[in-house]
């Protein structure tokens, strides 16, 4: 059998580039996932500020909590949000460890320098403030000045020098702590061989100046270890490790360090996990769908060839042996190829999600031989799994009636076929019910995705029924539209409808899976921006690119007529363990600036140890109006606080309202993200804008501006989800074309007989369009309802509203794509089967 596959590979190379074609993808998409998952698990962090000490310590950077399952305690643990900070108390005790020569404690801050416009030079992420005795842990040297004594004075590196414009004895603005102000360069410093950092800009202060900035008194973001000469390296960690016990202090060596300097990195590597394993599944689900679907048409066009087979005395074992060894060589030539096109894919895929933000560059993209190798492994078993059922029904039926079932294609489904698309339209609508239950995106996205994949399954196996159903409805109004070529096409669609369920399948994947990934994110975003515009009751709202200074915000307050300057400052914080989105707030006139929407409760009791929780987080923990809530911040500090309002407008504030200062305490950047100002109608935009002058880079907005903003910010993080999940779109895209060439290059015979009874060329091309049209209008139709279930679902569930919104020029766009594919890929294909001497073609063997 292994002979003869490999003789019928060489004969009908073009029966088998669809399921090269669509297998090849797979590989490449299933490679490009494992990619990333593997940066998630295993990426380099490396470091930048620690190169000069082999020994880091820090505070645990992680959050942990015990978990009973079947009588089995089990420890989880995910990385803070933010950076947790060292006591110096820690510090003290490892000045006394053996072999440590000195210990260099480590001050982290934000530290933005300034253009005369006032513009930062560099991002949130990549500009940090320092003390100078912290300069040896790179090392940092001096090139030209002094080391900063006084608390105007500062070094820069080399490179920010440059980009600054600055040298030494000159004076720039920095933004750092409550207010911008000028400093004077003493000294400008660098690493050996370089002008800076390569990921971060670097400013030095005056130690005490650093201490003030930091906001952490008594506190330090790390410390280093300098080893006394001749100590043993592993015996100092060991020691250090044992004074430290009980303090939660980690002792970091190695690559370990980066994650140390780069805590975003880390974060990242959970947020890579999620992704990379939620796109690889999606991937692979809808591979195998496309791929069972290519090889269930492949093995249609053979139904004469495995006729004659077992005509012949062919065993259904060798049929399907045979068939499986054929969809094993082209699974492995495929899936090479497509591991290697994975690779560059997944470059590709990295590069745009550093691009937009989603990820840091400090965590780097990890290739190994594994996810190619995976990837072989899962194409070779997709291909063998789907060419043996395709060709199940094939190879049982019976000598005597393989050759008339080649003819003529049975009109009915199978029991079982029948018995399985019932099956999976009952979990469709199963899934759909779920889906409306759950409210946060984590565990709303998978289910979303794994609805549509069902119905498409649904579609697959009863695709012949809903086919034949057309036909009979449409086929008259068609026939009577165009009598020839109409008629001819109608025929068609009911003669053959296991032909037109097997294109029907990918395109109405392609318009349901589009639909929902892209209209799951508008669905939200645009819930969010009614919440957020609606509740934001502002005149004006001050915005800076490294954030609002708080100086800011008291000078607008001094503003004749201005009643309420409300700082806002957002984050991420954990309940138990459950993660929430959180808004930091001043509480005095907070009514005056945002209406939540109450429910119960006051946002008038709110005061620096309260909190307001929205319908959300008071629904998933248990708790109302009166109730302790214990939230972990960002940085892991655990607050018990009495629950004081419950609102409705999460979605567009989120789930957990604290007073700004309690926010403000526990994250790396205390700037606000905004300011809202609310006052008597006599004050004006100039006015709060002459008091916001002195603080370089500070905008005042009104409700328009904000509006935009809000927009461009979700535009921003919708596009991460585009390009992810872009790939499925371009594959079951590349499906549709794949497959409808397919079919439409298999019917060169069945278009010479048309031609050689009369029937002429145009007439067949017209034909083909409306058999085209009549597909694209189940198919989307399909794909439209799938769509439209799975997104009321989903919205119900996250908005609690059966009300999901769709652009309508980006929804006619999927479809205008969708039957752009469908025509392109019949028609040209169509025109080069009618090439040719109609009596010379129909004579050629099958």
């Amino acid at each position: 059998m292994l002979f003869l596959a490999l003789r019928t590979l060489r004969a009908r190379k073009g029966g088998f580039v669809g399921a090269f074609v669509a297998l090849l993808c797979a590989a490449a998409l299933v490679t490009a996932c494992g990619a990333l998952l593997e940066t998630g698990l295993r990426g380099d962090i490396r470091t930048e500020r620690y190169a000069g000490t082999d020994t880091v310590v820090t505070a645990d950077q992680n959050l942990h909590w015990t978990k009973e399952k079947k009588g089995k305690t089990k420890t989880k643990s995910k990385p803070l949000t933010e950076r947790a900070w060292l006591d110096t108390a820690a510090v003290d005790r490892l000045r006394a460890v053996p072999g440590v020569r000195a210990v260099v404690p480590e001050l982290t801050f934000p530290a933005h320098v300034l253009t005369a416009g006032g513009r930062a030079l560099d991002t949130a992420d990549n500009a940090w403030g320092h003390a100078w005795e912290s300069a040896g842990l790179t090392p940092f040297g001096l090139r030209t000045g002094r080391a900063p004594t006084a608390a105007d004075e500062i070094v820069v590196d080399a490179d920010l020098a440059r980009r600054a414009g600055v040298g030494v004895g000159g004076t720039v603005t920095v933004q750092a702590g409550r207010a911008p102000g000028p400093y004077r360069v003493v000294g400008i410093a660098a690493p050996p061989g370089r002008d800076g950092l390569a990921r971060q800009a670097t400013v030095f202060f005056a130690d005490d100046e650093a201490r003030r900035l930091a906001g952490h008194p008594g506190q330090v973001a790390a410390a280093g270890l300098v080893m006394a000469p001749g100590a043993d390296p592993d015996a100092v960690r060991t020691a250090a490790r044992a004074v430290l016990a009980g303090t939660g202090a980690q002792v970091r060596t190695g690559a370990d360090r980066g994650s140390a300097e780069f805590p975003a990195a880390a974060k990242a590597r959970t947020t890579l996990v999620s992704l990379g394993g939620a796109l690889g599944g999606t991937s692979l689900l809808v591979a195998i769908l496309v791929v069972v679907g290519t090889f269930a048409l492949s093995i249609q066009q053979r139904r004469r060839e495995i006729a004659l087979l077992r005509a012949i005395g062919a065993t259904p074992r060798q049929i399907r042996r045979m068939v499986g060894r054929e969809a094993l060589v082209v699974g492995l030539l495929a899936g090479a190829l497509g591991a290697g096109a994975g690779l560059g894919l997944a470059r590709w895929l990295y590069g745009r999600f550093v691009a937009f933000g989603a990820l840091p560059d400090t965590l780097e993209l990890r290739l190994s031989a594994i996810p190619p190798l995976g990837a072989v492994l899962l194409t070779l078993l997709a291909a063998w799994t789907a060419a043996r059922v395709s060709v199940r029904r094939a190879a049982r039926v019976r000598p005597t009636e393989a050759l008339a079932d080649a003819a003529i294609e049975r009109p009915g489904l199978g029991a079982w076929r029948l018995v399985g698309g019932v099956v999976a339209a009952l979990g469709f609508g199963a899934l759909l019910v779920l889906l409306s239950s759950l409210d946060t995106e984590p565990t709303a996205t998978p289910v979303t995705f794994l609805t549509v994949i069902l119905a498409a399954v649904a579609i697959a196996l009863l695709g012949p029924v809903l086919a034949r159903a057309l036909s009979a409805v449409l086929g008259p109004v068609v026939a009577r539209w165009s009598p020839v070529s109409g008629f001819l096409a109608a025929r068609n669609m009911r003669a053959a409808a296991g032909r037109v369920a097997a294109v029907v399948v990918p395109l109405s994947l392609a318009v349901a899976m589009a639909s929902t990934i892209l209209f799951t994110r508008t669905t939200t975003d645009h819930a969010a921006e009614q919440q957020a515009g609606a509740g934001t009751l502002a005149s004006f709202t001050l915005a800076a690119g490294p954030g609002v200074p708080g100086a800011a915000a008291d000078a607008v307050r001094a503003v004749p007529g201005v009643e309420v300057a409300t700082e806002v400052l957002h984050t991420m914080v954990r309940a138990g363990q459950d993660k929430f989105s959180a808004q930091g707030v001043t509480p005095r006139g907070l009514a005056r600036t945002l209406d939540l929407r109450t429910t119960s409760g006051s946002l008038g009791a709110m005061t620096d140890g309260t909190v307001a929780v929205s319908e959300l987080a008071a629904r998933t923990k248990g708790v109302g109006v009166g109730d302790r809530l214990r939230i972990t911040m960002g940085d892991g500090v655990v607050l018990a606080l009495p629950v004081v309002a419950v609102y409705e407008r999460g979605l567009g504030f989120g789930d957990l309202t604290l007073p700004h200062a309690v926010v403000a305490a526990h994250v790396d950047r205390p700037a606000a993200d905004a300011v809202l100002v609310a006052g008597a109608p006599s004050v004006s935009r100039s006015a709060v804008q002459r008091a916001v002058g002195s603080f370089p880079g500070v905008r005042v907005l009104d409700a328009g501006d904000v509006g935009r903003a809000r927009r461009d910010q979700a535009g921003t993080r919708a596009q991460v989800d585009y390009v992810a999940m872009g790939l499925i779109i371009a594959f079951t895209g590349i499906a549709v074309v794949n497959t409808l060439v397919m079919a439409t290059s298999a019917r060169r015979r069945e278009f010479a007989l048309l031609r050689l009874v009369g029937t002429t060329r145009r007439q067949v091309l017209r034909m083909l369009r409306w058999e085209t049209g009549m597909v694209v209008l189940l198919a989307g139709g399909l794909g439209t309802a799938v769509a439209y279930a799975t997104l009321t679902a989903y919205s119900l569930g996250m908005t609690d509203r059966a009300v999901p919104y769709a652009p309508p020029l980006t929804y006619a766009a999927v479809l205008v794509a969708a039957a752009g594919l469908a025509v392109v890929a019949t028609v040209v294909p169509g025109c080069a089967a009618l090439r040719g001497n109609s009596a010379e073609v129909i004579s050629v063997r099958d």
